[in-house]
């Protein structure tokens, strides 16, 4: 019988989830096994464990949840992981260009009129009526 069995209670000493503790629910070969509980359910170097006294009763490839009551009976708190779900992206919203229909169904781009032609036009009559002005005074 091996000290690294399904259920035993092991705390992790190298990598990221150091000091946590979890329960081995998969035994690989006499190096590896698959780690659940307060850490990221992981195949694990039993180099990187430290067995504990404690076995508790669990299924082989039992799930995260299943893992999770069994350990909090224990005493040892699971914090559950939070995905993260995608921002949905905004894109921008795009002017349409505004199109003028002709009987015949053809499309046809709008006109534009220039600001400076209607200044243009407005300088023109303003001439003109001082020009008028000062034709009748001149009379």
């Amino acid at each position: 019988m091996s000290l690294y069995q399904i259920g035993r209670i092991c705390m992790k000493l190298a990598g990221r989830d150091a000091g946590k503790k979890g329960v081995i629910i998969e035994i690989i070969d006499n190096q590896f096994v698959i780690l659940d509980g307060a850490t990221r359910r992981k195949k694990v170097n039993v180099k990187h464990l430290e067995p504990m006294e404690q076995i508790v009763k669990i299924k082989d490839k039992a799930s995260h949840q299943e893992v999770k009551s069994v350990l909090e009976k224990v005493g040892i708190i699971v914090t559950d992981k939070k995905s993260k779900k995608p921002a949905q992206r905004q894109f921008p919203v795009r002017k349409s260009k505004k199109t003028v229909m002709v009987k015949e169904g053809k499309t046809k781009k709008p006109v534009v009129k220039k600001a400076t032609v209607k200044k243009a036009e407005a300088k023109e009559t303003s001439l003109e009526q001082n020009l008028d002005s000062k034709a009748e005074k001149i009379e």
